[in-house]
């Protein structure tokens, strides 16, 4: 899973992000403190593993599977644990990609422009693939080309770059628990997630290379290993995870990420609103 976050870096030119960031960027913060909030007083009330509740709370924020790649190793979960938040964040994927169009619709998106609902579906969708599916759904239905599709895949590759703050912070935070509970001091080099420094890296090399004229097109091979890496990782924890343990113990977790979508989604239309971007 590691070297799948560190190939996803490829895919990302930092200078487009950037650019991007400046008008995504309160959107795409707000949304992410929300769902980690959301996810860490659920955690609280309902007694819901820790473990499960930051993946949940974490691929809910930044960018499902990926940031839960990123994430399992810097908390050391286990693979049920991991198995369950990807279970739990792709069947809300799969809702957004089918009913987020025709919500964007019913509540008025501009179907002149495709910047709107690209916004929303980069900001409010959890994986790549149902932000693309979503995003080509509305291009689709108001012949807008790939404008939004353009849209919402910048806006949500500027959100993956927020893999890199939180996995530092997990990791502090773990050595401090750790700590706590042994009473032994690890040092923060033990956990730290150096994957994430070659994430950087490989986000720095598409940036100055696209700079000097390389086509975008030259790294999707790369981008396609990363999401090969993905799914044979999460293939991989499928065929040691126990189904009916998982589906007996999954009705707390369904609901914290139904908690974390609904309000991402809320906190991203009202700030939109606010932004007079709808």
């Amino acid at each position: 899973m590691q070297w799948a976050v560190i190939l996803l870096g490829f895919g990302l030119n930092l200078g487009v992000i950037f650019e991007t960031g400046k008008q995504s960027l309160p959107i795409i913060v707000c949304t992410i403190a929300t769902s980690l909030i959301i996810a860490f007083v659920m955690q609280k009330v309902m007694k819901i593993p820790s473990k499960i509740s930051t993946l949940i709370g974490v691929g809910s924020s930044i960018c499902g599977g990926s940031a839960i790649a990123a994430a399992a190793p810097v908390i050391d979960a286990d693979d049920e644990e991991v198995a369950q938040a990807i279970s739990v964040i792709f069947f809300f994927n799969v809702l957004a990609a089918i009913l987020f169009p025709i919500f964007g619709k019913l509540i008025g998106f501009d179907t002149l422009s495709g910047e709107a609902f690209g916004i929303f579906a980069g900001t409010a969708v959890n994986d790549t693939s149902s932000v693309t599916a979503a995003a080509s759904t509305w291009d689709s239905m108001w012949n807008l080309g790939s404008q939004t599709l353009d849209k919402a895949v910048t806006v949500k590759l500027t959100r993956t770059l927020a893999i890199i703050p939180i996995t530092l912070v997990l990791a502090f935070i773990r050595t401090r628990k750790e700590k706590k509970t042994s009473g032994k001091k690890i040092p923060l080099k033990q956990i730290f997630p150096f994957f994430i420094i070659y994430f950087v890296l490989a986000s720095v090399i598409t940036t100055v290379a696209m700079h000097f004229g390389v086509s975008a097109s030259f790294f999707n091979p790369i981008k396609t290993l990363s999401k090969f890496f993905i799914v044979m990782a999460m293939a991989a924890i499928g065929l040691n995870t126990d189904i009916v343990k998982l589906v007996k113990n999954g009705g707390k977790p369904i609901l914290m990420g139904a908690c974390c979508w609904i309000g991402i989604t809320a906190v991203c239309l009202l700030l939109q609103h606010a932004m007079n971007l709808i």
